[in-house]
């Protein structure tokens, strides 16, 4: 599938917004003049392709350029430099009347100031007809008029290595603009290193719409001009320009004119040039930023770091304390509901883990006033979240220190491959976020559900079951007392009933006696089991809140860090995608 230059043009400038403030501020400085000259290049003519002829010193441009126009408009001498200004031929309407279309408005937005409108070539004539100011007559030899009667912009430049700096400038912000550029060289000064590392290298991908012409070719051999030719192109491909035509031409005697006028001719017949052009000035440009955005992140690899980084945070957070606190909570308030009520009193001397640490607050669990208590916090917290404090001891500067690296491994390992200026974009955003951590993961260390008012239903039983057993100690007590009583005073004992253990013969023991013994064995080995069974229930409920706990770190740390940090992330994949597709 081809993309066209609009399409092209708009995916760099979604690049470029991508990348803003990211990207190499020079880069996207570039990325925005070659958008804004595609689309100032496409509000104008389409019907004129515009030719630069641009070379060196003394490398004979200007006389190529009069060989080309049929006449002498430029001025040759053996002053250096000779051209100051460009020089505009033109092949076609012109003037007022020809309004935005024409080559005038073309021409203004190039800077050109000195042109000349061409005649309207012919297709017959003799050879005199290019000195008669006919130019491109002989190209047109053989093919209908009007093909090839229009659309030729022949510019002839400055020279690029001018000893006056506003002469070199005017020569590169044409190079910029031309729509098909051809290099004039010499033989001398053909390989020139700053002509390859300034213009032509930063050239690479315009081959379509780069020619470079040798001159003078009728002072060499034609050996060595075979010789020279072929090290033209050698270098022309080392610059990346290995699609450049390279062809030999001497203004002097005119060899090879008919070939480049042939060129010239058919690329402002095809009339490609300036889209060619332009999506090859995209297309580098556009390489260039998605080199500056590197390759993607693993996904693997951010996975494994939010990992990490949810275990440093959950250390800063104090979150094994919480851990341990309602393990040792859940145990303690377990005791209380399924203790022996004789000795479970004594538990309530021992402090509420939950509530030393801020996390428990207010009347009994269980109680109507615990309820109630329980949903106005709950309303107000929601409310005001920043009523949601913990009373957790001061968390270490090892750990806080340890939470800081974290976010900085986090931030690493997820750009590890990117490039600096985005992963330095990437700390910054996540530095930002670590600045509120410690009040974030404080909220949400409190505003987690941690079970501390739940009350299984086997504790209810069990404690039933306790005042009921508690209940037959108390009946057998009394029992006892009131037969010990009758002894006491010599009255007669009333019967006492007995339980049979087995058959006759069998011991026979009283049930007073039996409801005091087994009210006290049976309680405290229902004590000793349900201290095993808290146990469990304690781990299993430490275990919920941990997941809880980690849950809500886990928010805080993407909302904090991990958000950020993909926003950024994001950006660099749709400025790499959108750069992608521009230099596709």
């Amino acid at each position: 599938m081809t993309i066209d230059l609009a399409a092209r043009t708009t995916a760099l400038e979604t690049a470029v917004r991508a990348g803003e403030g990211r990207v190499d501020a020079d880069l996207l400085a570039d990325a925005r003049t070659v958008v804004a000259r595609a689309r100032e290049r496409a509000g104008l003519s389409a019907d004129h392709t515009v030719v630069a002829l641009a070379g060196a010193t003394g490398s004979g441009k200007s006389s190529v350029f009069n060989a080309l126009a049929g006449t002498e408009l430029a001025t040759v001498g053996v002053q250096r430099p000779t051209t100051s200004h460009p020089l505009a031929a033109v092949w076609g309407a012109s003037g007022p009347a020809a309004g935005p279309a024409g080559p005038a408005a073309l021409l203004d937005w190039l800077e050109v100031r000195r042109r000349h409108e061409m005649g309207t070539p012919l297709t017959s004539g003799d050879p005199g007809d290019a000195r008669a100011g006919g130019g491109l007559r002989a190209l047109l030899r053989g093919r209908r008029a009007g093909e090839l009667t229009s659309g030729l912009v022949l510019l002839d430049l400055p020279d690029h290595d001018s000893v006056v700096v506003e002469h070199r400038v005017r020569a590169e912000r044409l190079v910029e603009r031309a729509d098909l550029l051809v290099w004039v060289v010499d033989p001398q000064k053909y390989a020139d290193a700053a002509l390859h590392e300034r213009y032509l290298r930063p050239l690479a991908g315009h081959g379509s719409v780069v020619v470079l012409v040798l001159n003078q070719v009728d002072r060499l051999t034609p050996a060595d001009a075979d010789a020279c030719l072929a090290d033209l192109r050698r270098l022309a491909a080392e610059d990346g320009l290995a699609d450049a035509r390279v062809l030999g031409v001497s203004a002097r005697t005119g060899q090879g004119l008919d070939e480049l006028r042939g060129l010239l001719a058919d690329a402002a017949a095809r009339r490609r040039a300036s889209n060619d052009r332009l999506a090859a000035d995209v297309r580098a440009v556009a390489r260039r930023v998605a080199a500056a955005c590197g390759e993607p992140v693993p996904e693997r690899a951010a996975r494994r770091a939010r990992d990490g980084l949810v275990d440093a945070l959950e250390a800063a957070a104090g979150v094994p304390t919480v851990v341990a606190a309602v393990r040792g909570s859940a145990v303690r308030d377990a005791r209380a509901a399924t203790g022996w009520p004789v000795t479970r009193w004594v538990g309530r001397f021992r402090p509420d883990p939950l509530r030393r640490i801020g996390l428990r607050t207010g009347p009994a669990p269980g109680s109507a006033r615990a309820r109630a208590a329980k949903e106005l916090g709950t309303a107000e917290t929601a409310s005001r979240p920043e009523l949601a404090r913990t009373s957790l001891p001061a968390v270490g500067a090892a750990l806080r220190a340890g939470a800081q690296t974290a976010v900085r491994d986090y931030a690493a390992e997820a750009t590890a491959g990117v490039p600096d200026d985005w992963a330095l974009a990437v700390r910054r955003r996540a530095s930002e976020g670590a600045a509120d951590l410690a009040d974030a993961l404080d909220q949400a260390v409190a505003g987690t559900e941690l079970e501390a008012a739940r009350r299984p239903v086997w504790w209810r039983v069990v404690g039933a079951f306790q005042w009921l057993v508690l209940a037959a100690l108390v009946v057998g007590l009394l029992w006892l007392a009131a037969l010990w009583g009758f002894t006491y005073l010599r009255l007669p004992e009333p019967p006492t009933p007995v339980l049979t253990l087995g058959g006759p013969g069998a011991p026979e023991l009283p049930w007073p006696t039996l409801l005091a013994l087994g009210g006290i064995v049976v309680g405290v080995l229902v004590a000793l089991v349900s201290r095993v069974a808290a146990a469990v229930g304690g781990r299993r409920r430490a275990a919920r809140a941990r997941r809880r706990l980690r849950d809500a770190v886990g928010q805080v740390a993407d909302r904090l860090v991990r958000l950020p940090v993909g926003e950024e992330l994001s950006a660099l994949a749709s400025c790499r995608a959108a750069a992608l597709v521009a230099a596709s």
